[in-house]
């Protein structure tokens, strides 16, 4: 998997991609990760990125003509998604993440700055993204959450792939609770079934935990299980 991230401040990308599994994954080429800064492709003696929105407005917006430059610089591979990361885009979420880690070879991300971009930048791009319905001051914040989110899907990231299955959202429903030593901790004592060695009653308290949880805390997510459920069955 290749990412060609579009970005004005790249040593922002430094250590969350030299950390963790994510940079192990990087090291054993995994997935590689590239840099390109339209500064680079600004044409005049400043080498602006950025100019007052016509008709008047606050902020600055990104000019189109570096970002173009930039993304046509980059080679192309058969399988390419370029995103654009802004709050107007469709909300990421466990199964784009894993359908972009199996269906796509290249993931080119645009980094917005400022007010955005200049609405000619959607020319370029294929798909806009969101982390949800809040305004961040960089678009590299969620490229780098779209970075770790689909790398560590990809075969070779995690040591347990069975791990992967039993995460949040994986089947549709929020992850059980969890436990480690010591079995009671300031009074809170980890609940008997986990103690008891039966792997059945084990797995049947975890599904029930799973859609307690998802009913109570993400309704939303609750509601397209059962209709997925509904469907499935009818």
């Amino acid at each position: 998997m290749r990412f060609d991230i579009v970005t004005l401040f790249p040593d922002f990308f430094t250590s969350p991609l030299s950390s963790g599994l994510i940079g192990k994954a990087l090291i054993k080429q995994i997935a590689q990760v590239y840099f390109v800064n339209p500064r680079d492709f600004a044409t005049d003696k400043h080498r602006r990125v950025d100019d007052e929105p016509y008709g008047g407005g606050v902020g600055m917006l990104m000019k189109p003509e570096p970002i173009f430059a930039a993304v046509e610089s980059l080679p192309i591979l058969p399988r390419r998604e370029v995103i654009l990361m802004t709050p107007q885009g469709q909300p990421l979420n466990q199964k784009l993440l894993g359908d972009l880690a199996i269906n796509y070879d290249q993931l080119v991300v645009i980094c917005g700055h400022y007010e955005g971009v200049d609405e000619r930048v959607l020319h370029l791009v294929t798909r806009e993204l969101s982390l949800g319905d809040f305004i961040l001051t960089c678009g590299e914040i969620p490229a780098l959450t779209l970075i770790n989110g689909v790398v560590r899907l990809l075969p070779g990231t995690v040591g347990k792939v069975e791990s992967l299955k039993a995460e949040s959202f994986e089947a549709g429903l929020l992850d059980y609770p969890q436990y480690t030593r010591p079995a009671e901790y300031r009074g809170w004592k980890v609940p008997n079934v986990l103690l008891s060695g039966n792997h059945g009653e084990i797995a049947r308290w975890r599904k029930e935990q799973q859609i307690q949880r998802t009913q109570e805390r993400r309704p939303d997510v609750y509601e397209d299980w059962l209709r997925n459920l509904d469907n499935s069955q009818g």
